[in-house]
């Protein structure tokens, strides 16, 4: 019973202050540096950054987009016009405000109080980092990081956004999820009594490819084409996985996992050269906890399979599936409240928070449940076992480093004569971390 006390405490520690701020009405406040009007900026101009500004808009009628970058123009000016016809009061981006290159995350940064960043991922510690540095509150897309070193970034990051007073909200937005979150706060308080096994699923076809467009170089087309190329995305345990991932640590009151052992690979997809890139197209991790409980999680886009996105959490006296709010077994339960956007939710709290200068830091749980999906990417990269501890202190990265991408530069992989790209890793041949030395 103490250890269900426990993480019962956590779970209401990391949730509090959250539900402290949504309880503040937003129009009470005005903003910290004096005016109504709160600056956002848009660092990436895809469909899930122009989300996040329209939550952004909905969620605080002072808010106003004011900058913009991407590497290709036409993105820019896509989405410009879409929002301008959606909020036609908050959306002021004269041309001298929109920023083309991979320079440009500094220039928004320079122009607003809010940075919203949603782009490749692998550039996802580097500029919050800066935006953090420069004082600004940020909001960031999964996956936080694609390797360790950039976890290990935006753990410094979120340490110096405390230290700043600055808010920082993580794209993982079950958390915010009013049915998700009851579930799980039932399943810690002991609905289902012990866990003993989740099971994380997030198998559908292929998402988020492209077609090379004319006049595109090859490394301009890996660019435009970030979520089939591993050194842009990190592939799809850390890309996708992670919000099951993220689900489940929480569940298991934000305990990492020992060590995990994983397998991927790539089976399909190779009928369309210049497409498909070369991330895996499926994975499976088994993850081991300390208690005996074990995480299977599994990811796949594979076109013309069996497809299903669940979280299901397995204890001694039932089950819960917390995407659907439903717990059976002793306890049956159904969630009954409304339904309600998780990703308007987190901009609500996130722009409450900002106006009552209240801080809303999700770093820890964002930093924690992006290793989690590392580690489990490592293991199906290498084929071993990797620890929790092999994990955070691995220098692997998918090269480049971010700071040394350029325009021009070489491709950091390079499709064959026929058009098809060779993976992104060989299980039992790629080393992802630091052998285990014999003592």
């Amino acid at each position: 019973m103490a250890s269900r006390r426990q993480t019962r405490r956590v779970f209401l520690k990391s949730t509090a202050a959250a539900s402290a701020v949504a309880a503040l009405p937003v129009e009470q406040f005005a903003h910290a540096a004096g005016s109504d009007v709160i600056r956002i900026g848009m660092v990436g101009c895809g469909g899930r950054c122009a989300g996040a500004a329209r939550d952004a808009m909905d969620a605080d009628a002072g808010t106003k987009l004011v900058a913009m970058c991407d590497l290709f123009a036409d993105r820019i000016e896509g989405k410009l016009k879409s929002l301008k016809e959606q909020k036609p009061a908050q959306v002021d981006v004269p041309p001298e405000r929109c920023f083309v290159g991979l320079d440009g995350y500094r220039k928004v940064i320079e122009c607003v109080d809010v940075v919203l960043i949603a782009c490749a991922a692998k550039f996802h510690p580097m500029y919050t980092m800066a935006a953090i540095q420069a004082g600004k509150h940020v909001f960031v897309e999964k996956p936080h990081a694609i390797d360790p070193p950039g976890v290990r970034q935006v753990m410094e990051a979120a340490e110096l956004a405390k230290k700043k007073g600055l808010s920082l909200l993580s794209g993982l937005q079950s958390r915010f999820d009013p049915g998700i979150r009851e579930t799980i706060q039932r399943v810690l308080d002991g609905a289902i009594g012990q866990i003993v096994a989740i099971e994380e699923n997030f198998l559908r076809g292929p998402y988020g490819t492209l077609y090379r467009a004319p006049g595109l170089t090859e490394i301009q087309y890996q660019y435009s084409n970030q979520y089939r190329f591993a050194w842009l995305c990190g592939d799809d345990v850390t890309q996708s996985l992670v919000h099951n991932l993220d689900r489940a640590t929480w569940a298991m009151g934000e305990q990492p996992p020992l060590k995990c052992h994983g397998l991927g690979g790539r089976s399909t997809c190779h009928d369309k050269p210049f497409v498909y890139g070369d991330v895996f197209d499926h994975h499976t991790v088994v993850y081991h906890y300390a208690n005996g409980v074990r995480l299977y999680a599994l990811c796949r886009t594979t076109p013309n399979c069996y497809n299903e996105a669940s979280s299901i959490i397995m204890g001694t006296k039932g089950t819960a599936w917390p995407l659907s709010g439903r717990i059976d077994g002793e306890t049956k339960w159904r969630y009954s409240g409304p339904a309600q956007s998780p990703y308007r939710l987190e901009h609500e709290h996130f722009f409450k928070a900002i106006r009552a200068n209240q801080p809303l830091n999700c770093g820890d749980y964002m930093a924690r449940s992006t290793m989690v999906a590392v580690m489990g990417q490592l293991s199906c990269y290498s084929g071993r076992e990797i620890t929790w501890q092999q994990a955070m202190a691995s220098n692997y990265y998918l090269g480049p480093r971010p700071e040394d991408c350029t325009w021009d530069m070489e491709p950091p992989v390079k499709p064959d004569a026929n058009g098809i790209y060779p993976p992104a890793a060989v299980p039992g041949v790629t080393r992802t971390v630091e052998e285990q030395r014999a003592k």
